[in-house]
């Protein structure tokens, strides 16, 4: 019989700092979220709900905890996806915290990020402005050595601060005023000794459930690999989960009910992102699966500067900061921005499960992983340990290009995603390439085809061409409410033909024209007008 068809369930208690002193909260249910934790049990309503989806950020709320570095991590979070649980030993504010909460030192009545927003008349009908306040508080508290409190942000700086907090009514310039005004008003400051504390009490309170035990806990979030392991091997029923930005729509909207949830969170060895050397010698950046999409993308982004746009068109930034690029890859979604472009640079995923005795490792191509329509190759004992990219023996780099299409430019999911990485030699012939695809099959796919038609050719206008053409034959995507199978055909041509005319300089002796006609472009606008 199993444990947890006998033995009750029993949640560990949850220990927040909160205004300025531990909070010690007990039988909070392990499938309870932070939104809920929040507004019913601590009777914090200045958080809101509005999307249950992490999308409009009503319900932001500010957190901090220690980063894998031990350096004070602040991170703005949406409270309605997040577990309740997944906040032990952090801690978290809301809106009328600020003005509460004995750790913060102001010199006005209200935060300076609240303040701004008045003096701006930035806000209306006040529902969303409550996760606006606390997105612009965490920006605040996130100012580096080279942005003192004198040096105001940049518009650029402000909307990506606020890109997870949407606004209905009253509009973005004002908001954006404030937040290029809050460093002018008189200073506050938050007791970070006091802070830091605090938050290494509740770290000394925490116990890890014994994996070997008999008894079954409700939710468990194991700090050492091993007993991470020797539990998900003991409790293959018990739901996985990291970050929760898409297992919280679980709750929220399908009303499903997680009676055992084992987090890895807080699993140190998968929180690291490090370079190492592979068997051949090969340096490999290996990424732990609990590392969120912010720390990822910042790691990828140093070797390939020229993502960043892609990387800040991945949702809004509570999402980056709270997801996993491992919890991404898990959830094997066909339309999962970061699938397409590891693929390209030819990912591989590290699954590890215990052996009864010892840590065994399987390493799959990241193409391979996938099975089927959220379908991938874990084990019932497995999960998802790294990502690694290699990134080679210390020549050049691959050129990658990443391009995303979405019904909405900022915080969208993917209609059609498209990634290439290419190497050329010396006479303009491309050496190496490979592409990654999303959205155009039942999982995040490689375009083999595509690139045996392109390798070996010279990199010009005809050969991508020819190349686009295959590429559309390669895949056979479906129509849903994003889009038609021809739109997304059109796509795939048109984003190929996009990545040729971003190249840096093609085969020699054939400039690129940026005035030569795109047709998959025009083919994609007839779509649309056929269509409305």
């Amino acid at each position: 019989m199993n444990v947890c068809d006998a033995t009750p369930l029993r949640p560990p208690t949850l220990t927040l700092v909160h205004r300025g002193r531990l909070r010690r909260l007990t039988d909070v249910p392990p499938d309870r979220t932070l939104l809920a934790l929040l507004r019913d049990d601590l009777g914090l309503t200045s958080v809101k709900e509005g999307c249950a989806s992490g999308d409009c950020g009503a319900c932001t709320v500010a957190v901090a905890d220690r980063a894998p570095d031990g350096t004070l991590r602040w991170r703005a979070l949406n409270s309605c996806i997040r577990l309740a649980h997944a906040a032990h030993g952090c801690a978290v504010w809301t809106a009328e915290d600020l003005t509460r909460d004995p750790l913060i030192t102001r010199h006005g009545a209200l935060h300076p990020a609240q303040q701004a927003l008045v003096d701006a008349h930035g806000t209306q009908c006040g529902f969303c402005t409550p996760g606006f306040v606390m997105s612009l508080f965490v920006r605040y508290q996130r100012r580096g050595p080279d942005s003192p409190l004198t040096h105001p942000l940049t518009r650029e700086e402000a909307l990506q601060a606020l890109s997870g907090n949407l606004c209905r009514c009253t509009g973005y310039r004002p908001i954006l005023d404030a937040a290029q005004a809050m460093t002018a008003l008189p200073p506050a400051a938050v007791d970070e000794a006091a802070l830091d504390a605090l938050l290494a009490e509740a770290a000394r309170e925490e116990a890890d459930a014994d994996p070997a035990s008999d008894a079954a806990a409700a939710y468990w979030a194991p700090r050492e690999l091993r007993d991470l392991l020797i539990a998900r091997a003991r409790w293959p029923q018990a739901r996985l989960v990291a970050g929760t930005t898409d297992a919280g729509l679980w709750i929220t909207q399908q009303r499903q009910r997680l009676p055992q949830v084992l987090d890895v969170t807080r699993c140190a060895a998968l929180q690291r992102i490090e370079s190492v050397r592979d068997t051949d010698g090969t340096q490999v950046l290996r990424i732990g699966a609990a590392a969120t999409l912010h720390d990822a993308f910042a790691a990828l982004q140093r070797h390939w500067p020229t993502l960043q746009g892609f990387f800040e068109r991945f949702a809004g930034q509570p999402i980056r900061y709270g997801g996993t690029l491992g919890g991404n890859v898990a959830n094997g979604s066909p339309i999962g921005d970061s699938m397409p472009l590891l693929i390209a640079l030819g990912a591989a995923v590290v699954l590890l499960r215990w052996d009864g005795s010892a840590i065994a490792e399987r390493r799959l191509p990241l193409e391979d992983f996938y099975r089927g329509y959220r379908q991938t190759d874990l084990a019932p004992d497995e999960i998802v340990g790294y990502v690694e990219v290699a990134l080679g023996d210390g020549s050049a780099l691959p050129e990658v290009v990443a391009h995303k299409v979405s019904k909405r430019f900022e915080d969208d999911i993917s209609t059609v995603c498209l990634a290439v990485a290419l190497r050329r030699d010396r006479e303009g012939r491309v050496a190496e390439v490979r592409i990654g695809a999303g959205g155009v099959a039942a999982v995040p796919a490689r375009a083999r085809r595509t690139e045996a038609a392109l390798r070996g050719q010279p990199w010009c206008a005809q050969t991508v061409r020819a190349a686009a053409e295959v590429l559309q034959a390669e895949f056979e995507p479906l129509s849903d409410g994003r889009a038609s199978a021809e739109y997304r055909h059109a796509l795939l041509g048109s984003l190929l033909w996009r990545t040729w005319l971003q190249s840096a300089d093609p085969a020699p002796n054939m400039p690129i024209r940026l005035d030569e006609p795109d047709p998959w472009h025009t083919l994609a606008q007839a779509v649309v007008e056929a269509r409305t």
